[in-house]
């Protein structure tokens, strides 16, 4: 066994890797860019090199040799399916902890892959075969599988450049949008097409093998709950599967692998049509560790980065596929740094990056919980990498006890200081087609806005205004003269002679919302509130506890929230949701013009992030719909499109430089001698609206689709 390991990657999954090198005695060597200098995984780690990036197999190298590493693990995204960086590894004489290169560059090409397991034996999904199709070739393979079709680049995945085409007519239009996006993502615009399938469950099954020429498989996982092209609830075993699928399609993972020489832990990727768990197909193979293998962890009871480390030490399996027995449930809930924006006509909602320090943590615990995680207090989440911050996973008996303690733990999951989808997920797994397991891939999209948080609730307000009524107390009890003596009419609780105290009004806004009055009368411990325009006076009182806890009487009826200050205003959280609300002052608001002064003219940034690509210039004429612009952050792009027919008046913004969330970038004036055509359609990059890119480590395609699982 080794004596010291490279972790070549951060955040959560570094920390996880540490965890195994710990218990197996084996020192942990991490590298860290600047913006993660004082990152959890840095701090855990035995030794760490500081480097330029993540992706510089050079600067990797320098840091094994500089830290005496024998071997490096990948983790998940960057380039932990990189045949480079491993044949680098091997002739550096570094131990790679995956699969052979050879094995990573045939499965990394999904023509390769599929005919590959398809000469195997394994069943694959109708699609065109051969690489390197030209236009005219591709548009013919298309209409001969039937439409509608699906468009995947054979470089790479994380749902980039897939295109779903529902109509012949619109086929050139999607190979030429799929084509462009796969080169400027992969370097590379090769596209095969499938034949797509409707309402699909993505299932997948763990393989594991040594350099000895065995295989074995860990069983499934069940990967449908997905959103726009990311996974983000997994669990084990699949509730779809009986035991004769579980082991035939163990049996075909187990043929696929062995088709490429493989070695170390990875994954074969099936989409089964429908809920007909009999026909299954092979979509891809991932040679590597995946985000979700936690739960594949607790129903077998096996370490899976331990026996990637084994395998690449030369040991042998030890274990059949058959001697391999299933314990229970286990339900993993991707945590992630996001904002969810409801689209104006409420049928969708749009999750967007979200960046910010973490001024308060709560992980769960408890039986049955676990938590894979990057993050601690203090931790400044940016939008250089990818958003998911930490992993929640629960284990029960069954199913059903799985899925409520893993609700619970969402409950008590608490980061304030930017948005997490904590409760969103809280609320997608009480959804009753989740719990009844009825699953397709499409299941979240088609739900979203139902999962989306509603508005701050009033309670929030009250709270925020009672907090601020707090601290007022808190100054006045500081004695305002030399002798010690208070001006009554000073006093915060609104005093005054010979009549009730007057009614102080407070505005407060979250981000994306209306600001709301609070109007307070009396103590903070003992007042009348009135949240809202025409809002009666209700009876309420605020306590603050320890750890940042609070409590508020609105009514009679006690909420409970946990808080953190922020220099602009605070964070309340609770149940998995939380909200940042800062004073409003509304005269200083129209002053300052920007988004306010403009009105529904204003195209404001809806996530911090760079802008990549400016369509317009100030004086340009620009239909409804028709993009402008484009910002990216975290590996996920969102087209700015003009709200209506008219004219470019201001676009404050340059390819190339960086906008703050809610930031003015361009605003269009309406015409006015015509209304909007209202039947013209979009621009297609607006409709698209890509955020096809979540993830570096664990992504799967678009909406209603399993088809996809690249790293």
């Amino acid at each position: 066994m080794f004596e010291t390991v490279l972790l070549a990657n951060r955040g959560e999954i570094a920390v996880r890797v540490i965890r195994t090198l710990r218990a197996l005695g084996i020192r942990a060597a991490a590298v860290f860019t600047e913006p993660d200098a004082g990152a959890r995984h840095v701090r855990e780690a035995d030794t760490a090199v500081r480097i330029e990036s993540y992706l510089s197999v050079d600067e990797l190298l320098r840091a094994a040799r500089e830290t005496g590493a024998e071997a490096v693990h990948p983790g998940y995204g960057f380039l932990a399916e990189n045949a480079a960086f491993a044949r680098a590894c091997t002739a550096a004489g570094l131990v790679f902890v995956g699969p052979p290169a050879d094995a990573i560059e045939l499965m990394g090409d999904k023509i390769r892959a599929k005919e590959t397991v398809r000469a195997a034996g394994v069943p694959v999904v109708p699609g065109s075969s051969g690489s390197g199709l030209p236009d005219a070739e591709l548009a013919a393979a298309a209409r001969e599988i039937g439409m509608p079709v699906l468009l995947k680049p054979s470089a790479g995945g994380g749902g980039k450049g897939m295109r779903l085409v529902r109509d012949e007519g619109a086929l050139a239009d999607g190979i030429a949008g799929a084509r462009r996006e796969a080169l400027g993502s992969f370097g590379d615009d090769t596209l095969l097409v499938e034949r797509w399938i409707d309402r699909p469950r993505h299932i997948e099954i763990q393989v594991l093998a040594d350099g000895h020429g065995n295989v074995v498989h860990l069983a499934e996982r069940e990967c449908s709950l997905q959103r726009r092209h990311q996974k983000i609830i997994e669990e084990a075993p699949s509730p779809l599967l009986d035991e004769a699928t579980r082991a035939a399609m163990g049996a075909a993972a187990v043929e696929a692998a062995r088709s490429c020489g493989y070695a170390g832990a990875g994954t074969v990727e099936f989409i089964v049509p429908g809920g007909d768990a009999g026909s299954y197909y092979f979509m891809e193979m991932n040679t590597r560790l995946q985000v979700e293998h936690p739960v594949t962890e607790l129903v077998t009871g096996l370490d899976l980065v331990e026996w990637q480390l084994r395998a690449a030490a030369g040991e042998r399996l030890p274990f059949t596929s058959a001697e391999v027995a299933l314990r229970g449930h286990a339900v993993e809930a991707r945590i992630c740094a996001e904002t969810a924006r409801a689209a104006a006509d409420g049928t969708r909602v749009d999750f967007l990056p979200s960046a910010g320090r973490v001024r308060l943590l709560r992980e769960p615990s408890g039986p049955g919980v676990r938590v894979d995680s990057g993050l601690s207090e203090g931790t400044e989440v940016g939008t250089a990498y990818d958003p998911m911050l930490a992993k929640v996973v629960a284990w029960g008996p069954d199913r059903p006890a799985a899925l409520r303690r893993l609700r619970a733990a969402l409950a008590d999951t608490v980061v304030l200081g930017l948005d997490t989808n904590a409760g969103f997920l809280r609320r997608l797994l009480a959804h009753p087609a989740v719990a009844a397991g009825d699953l397709d891939t499409g299941l979240v999209d088609r739900d979203a806005a139902a999962l989306a948080a509603a508005p701050v609730p009033p309670e929030a307000y009250v709270a925020a205004a009672l907090l601020a009524q707090s601290a007022l107390e808190a100054a006045a009890r500081e004695p305002a003269g030399p002798d010690g003596w208070t001006d009554p009419f000073a006093e915060p609780s609104g005093w005054r002679a010979g009549g009730p105290p007057a009614w102080t009004q407070r505005w407060f806004r979250a981000p994306g919302q209306d600001p709301v009055p609070v109007r307070v009368r009396g103590l903070a411990a003992d007042a009348e509130v009135a949240a809202g325009d025409g809002a009666p006076p209700v009876r309420a009182g605020l306590w603050q506890g320890e750890s940042g806890s609070v409590a508020l009487e609105l009514g009679g009826v006690t909420h409970r929230f946990t808080l953190a200050s922020a220099p602009d205003g605070v964070w309340l959280g609770r149940d998995g949701d939380a909200w940042h609300l800062v004073a409003h002052d509304p005269v200083e608001a129209a002053l300052r013009g920007g988004a306010l002064a403009a009105g529904a003219d204003a195209l404001t940034a809806p996530m911090p992030g760079t802008v990549t690509v400016v369509k317009a210039a100030v004086g340009d004429r620009v239909a409804a719909g028709q993009s402008l612009l484009v910002v990216e952050a975290m590996k996920m792009e969102h087209v700015i499109a003009a709200p209506h027919a008219g004219t470019v008046a201001e676009l404050d913004v340059a390819a190339g430089g960086t906008v703050a969330m809610d930031q003015v970038l361009a605003v269009v004036v309406p015409d006015t001698d015509a209304a909007p055509d209202a039947d013209a359609a979009p621009d297609e990059d607006a409709v698209r609206h890509e955020d096809a890119v979540r993830h570096a480590d664990d992504a799967v395609p678009a909406p209603g689709t399993a088809q996809e699982d690249p790293r």
